[in-house]
């Protein structure tokens, strides 16, 4: 799709589509507080008039921020978004915590606690770099199949393995309450931002909670991609890997590709997408064992 379409426009024509119409793209969405992100999903479902939607890494419901959704063949794109950076912002409030690490969770102790400016940030910078992290027991992580949160809510706490995480930063700044001070943070894939306020909590000599959570970039996608819930954008397929290199192959390579063949050997590393020459998306590439190899053929789906 060549030009960004409205869904309210598409929800209006859904009548004369049929429920899986063929429509594919990009959505990125700012997601309200109070849905989960399987909300967001069938929201857009119904707007577009497809099954064939799915998203880019949770927020939990009391998180705000960017969501990316892949439509249609978009859904075949998620695994090469699922893995970017992410980019949060928020409140630590010190000196209580809750089961679940953040505001909606029951409070478990309460602290004490006096803070500087300079000994909050001078803690946080010790959690900068590649660390690892338990992951909450109110978490989608799976232990033994079954995942931490349906296990919490059955009262149950299991031995979490630590999983390694890398934080490139985390900023905390001072607001008007003395226990409460605000983060920024960028980290990698599968990091836990309640679990580094808590665990900033203990660093310091008590404990905390995250307050709020806003997450306010996916990769290359942040708030300004982003649009309400009651105003999505279908933007084209490859928006999805607009953050990966691109290039472009004759109508001889574009052949090899939709065949799913390697494209030789490469002295580099990493993914490319590759397009024809009428800038068409037909496949992610990728470097394995020095050769241009097919990660994700789409050409003919």
């Amino acid at each position: 799709m060549n030009r960004r379409l409205k869904a309210r426009s598409l929800a209006r024509r859904r009548g004369r589509q049929r429920p899986d119409s063929g429509v594919s793209g990009c959505v990125v969405v700012d997601k309200p507080v109070g849905c989960t992100s399987h909300d967001v999903v069938d929201r857009v479902r119904r707007a577009l008039g497809t099954r064939k939607v799915g998203h880019a890494g949770t927020l939990d419901p009391d998180a705000t921020g960017v969501l990316v959704l892949g439509v249609g063949l978009g859904t075949k794109l998620l695994e090469f978004v699922t893995g970017v950076d992410k980019r949060y912002e928020g409140e630590v409030a010190f000196g209580v915590e809750t089961a679940t690490l953040d505001a909606a969770g029951e409070v478990t102790a309460r602290h004490e606690m006096t803070l500087s400016p300079d000994g909050v940030a001078a803690a946080a910078a010790g959690f900068v770099g590649d660390i690892e992290q338990i992951p909450p027991m109110v978490s989608a992580v799976k232990v033994d199949g079954k995942r931490l949160h349906e296990l919490a809510r059955e009262g149950k706490e299991v031995e979490r393995k630590p999983r390694p995480v890398t934080v490139a930063r985390y900023d905390a700044q001072p607001t008007d309450d003395p226990l409460v001070y605000r983060v920024e943070v960028d980290c990698s894939s599968g990091t836990y931002v309640r679990t580094l306020a808590a665990d900033l909590g203990n660093a310091l000599g008590g404990g905390a909670h995250l307050r709020s959570l806003r997450r306010t970039a996916v990769g290359p996608f942040t708030l300004d991609d982003a649009r309400s819930i009651d105003d999505i954008e279908l933007a084209p397929v490859r928006d999805l890997v607009r953050h990966l290199p691109a290039i472009e192959v004759d109508s001889e390579m574009a052949r090899l590709v939709r065949n799913g063949q390697s494209l030789g050997p490469s002295p580099g590393s990493g993914r490319l997408v590759v397009l024809d020459d009428d800038q068409t998306l037909l496949a992610i590439y990728e470097v394995r064992d020095g050769q241009l190899r097919p990660a994700k053929v789409l050409a003919g789906q």
